[in-house]
């Protein structure tokens, strides 16, 4: 399964400290970042069942990097003057 995240990593030196760290603690992750996203995405993929997101999120805490799930649903934005709702989707 893979879980997205959403992070506050400035740059690719931490990022690459940041993945070294979830691989040895996390043997069974996968870990990339995609720092041009505005969101600094970090997708974690585990090979042998789902992601335990809060073991994640705390530890990327005590090395100091903020992270929170990304929702799997779009975001819908309102347009109040046509009445319409208009979904943004990522590919």
């Amino acid at each position: 399964m893979i879980e997205v995240f959403k992070t506050q990593v400035k740059d690719q030196v931490q990022a690459r400290n940041l993945t070294d760290y979830i691989h040895r603690r996390f043997r069974n992750y996968q870990a990339n970042f995609d720092l041009d996203d505005c969101d600094k995405i970090l997708r974690v993929e585990c090979l042998t069942g789902p992601v335990q997101s809060l073991f994640l999120i705390r530890f990327l805490k005590d090395l100091g990097c903020q992270a929170e799930i990304l929702p799997d649903e779009p975001p819908v934005f309102s347009d109040p003057v046509n009445s319409i709702q208009i979904h943004s989707y990522t590919l």
